[in-house]
């Protein structure tokens, strides 16, 4: 009888525990520090430069011919940024197969803390893992995702790209979409 207490109480005592550590707020946010505190620049023309210079230097390096921007597909990604910056999630839109279909590239980080040439630099830093296989074996760490926004960028069959970039209180929300859609899965990137 006193070990069938014991037992009931170890148990409650690690269901407290459970839901005491269920309770507790994720972990904390990390924020990189910065060389000022200044906001990053802004504004439609600098973002269509960055993300027009820095994808075509990229497709160049490996031979894939330059992408032009889409005022069409920028007026897309604003509307999907804006979502995410009003609703804080962060993640792929929902979209239906077949034409129409539009390839998608994210970005979050801290509001006003990286210009658009950074964001650029944090999906180029990808190629260091990417190889020209057939999607998904494009990666050297056997996961795509690790290499799924670079591979989107040189992405041979795309030739349109448009961006935008909404924020809430706390942080920025890029997306840019391309026209045709990349990353098809069996095909390589060029």
């Amino acid at each position: 009888m006193a070990a069938m207490w014991f037992k009931r109480q170890h148990l409650a005592i690690a269901l407290l525990f459970l839901a005491s550590a269920c309770a507790q707020p994720g972990p904390e946010r990390v924020v990189e520090r910065r060389e000022t505190q200044a906001p990053a620049a802004r504004g439609e023309a600098l973002l269509r430069g960055a993300v027009i210079d820095s994808h075509n230097v990229a497709r160049a390096a490996v031979g894939t011919p330059p992408i032009a921007w889409s005022d069409a597909l920028a007026v897309s990604a604003r509307a999907y940024a804006e979502e995410m910056a009003r609703t804080g999630r962060f993640e792929h839109a929902h979209q239906p197969m077949g034409p129409g279909r539009q390839g998608e590239n994210l970005w979050t980080g801290t509001r006003d803390a990286y210009d658009y040439a950074e964001m650029m630099g944090h999906w180029l830093a990808e190629r260091k893992d990417f190889v020209n296989l057939p999607v998904p074996a494009a990666s050297r760490t056997g996961a795509f995702g690790d290499v799924g926004h670079y591979s989107q960028i040189v992405w041979r069959g795309s030739t349109e790209v448009g961006c935008a970039l909404a924020s809430n209180a706390r942080d920025d929300y890029l997306v840019c979409r391309y026209s045709p859609p990349g990353n098809v899965v069996g095909w390589r990137a060029y």
